[in-house]
């Protein structure tokens, strides 16, 4: 990697690490939920639950996962825990976003109900017991689990800035990127990998090279490859 590669890497990141470029993005609904829980208005739970769906409902036109994720807080009354430790939730075939049908929203909600019950914060998860204990998707150790690892980006990166710091036992350098078909077609132009599948060794060697750049704080880098897509 060229030395002005980096160099225009960290200039956009430092460009596009700010609210501005994400107000109708899924980030606003825990962002939401995080301003009210700071006042005192709203749990740590609510801010969780918020993530949890909006990191779900992550995949389309962000116009869209807004308007869908617009449409779930709605159903929930803008009180997603105590929607979840209710008990009583929409649960039916129709969508609520692409292929999520209401019934799929419900059985998180079983899944976040049964996990609350017996602890306090879904920090203790590890990635794949996210994926398995709340999202009921089974193990798969070679997956990126791009969902997942946006979400802890958001609850765990504290830069003041986009991401929320609303997990404090966690630490930015153990995060990992959120791989989707973006990310992955920008690190492949830019040369951040060679690896042409989506798995999670692709996710190992990107987060690698961002952590040469961005020593502590690997997920900075996806500010970086977002202004990429922005430039092109």
């Amino acid at each position: 990697m060229t030395e002005a590669l980096i160099e225009q890497l960290v200039g956009w990141a430092e460009k596009y690490n700010d609210p501005v470029w994400f107000r109708e993005d899924p980030i606003a609904f825990p962002r939401r939920f995080t301003e009210l829980y700071r006042r005192g208005e709203a749990s740590l739970q609510d801010v969780e639950t918020a993530g949890i769906f909006a990191a779900h409902f992550a995949w389309g036109r962000r116009a869209m996962i807004v308007r869908d994720c617009t449409r779930l807080f709605d159903e929930m009354g803008w009180k997603p825990y105590d929607y979840v430790m209710r008990g009583s939730w929409r649960s039916d075939p129709v969508s609520i976003h692409r292929t999520v049908k209401w019934s799929e929203v419900a059985q998180i909600c079983a899944r976040l109900k049964d996990f609350y019950e017996g602890s306090p914060s879904l920090e203790s998860l590890s990635v794949e017991e996210v994926r398995c204990r709340i999202f009921g998707q089974k193990p798969d150790l070679r997956a990126p689990n791009k969902k997942i690892n946006m979400m802890r980006r958001w609850f765990v990166r504290d830069d003041g800035k986009v991401d929320l710091g609303i997990w404090k036992d966690s630490s930015p350098a153990e995060l990992l990127i959120p791989l989707d078909v973006h990310v992955h077609e920008e690190a492949l132009a830019i040369g951040l990998t060679a690896r042409r599948q989506s798995d999670v060794a692709t996710v190992h060697e990107i987060t690698d090279a961002f952590k040469e750049i961005f020593p502590g704080d690997p997920c900075k880098g996806d500010f970086a490859l977002f202004g990429y897509g922005v430039s092109k």
